[in-house]
């Protein structure tokens, strides 16, 4: 694992709302608007753009919670900037607390967490869990 970061550093993800992020399941959709389930993949995504720059060639990271507070609506079409912000960072564990905006509106805010593995790990783990 690279050591680059310290807490406090921020990164930044933009996403325009499209059409396959809004709210639908099993009965249909629900509404034309972003989907808590999509904002929460894309505030797992914001946070992990730190990990996708610690993690050596042989690791992985992978998910440990995702907590999100959904705020207010977005449409189709809105442009959504998540900032996380780095705010753990004990042994392997990168955990980052976000706040996702529509223009000055916040729209979303909460925390991620990830570890960073060896790929060799994982795979034993993911085996275990197959018998």
């Amino acid at each position: 694992m690279i050591s680059k970061f310290t807490v406090g550093d921020k990164k930044t993800f933009e996403r325009i709302v499209r059409y396959e992020d809004v709210a639908k399941f099993e009965s249909g959709q629900v509404h034309e608007l972003y989907a808590t389930f999509s904002l929460s993949r894309d505030a797992e995504w914001s946070c992990r753009l730190f990990v996708l720059e610690m993690k050596e060639e042989n690791e992985e990271g992978i998910g440990t919670f995702v907590n999100v507070k959904h705020l207010s609506p977005a449409f189709i079409g809105e442009n959504v900037l998540f900032q996380a912000t780095l705010d753990e960072l004990k042994g392997n564990e990168v955990n980052c607390s976000f706040i996702a905006k529509v223009g000055n509106r916040i729209i979303a805010e909460g925390r991620t967490g990830q570890k960073i593995l060896s790929k060799e790990k994982i795979e034993k783990l993911f085996e275990g869990l197959k018998k």
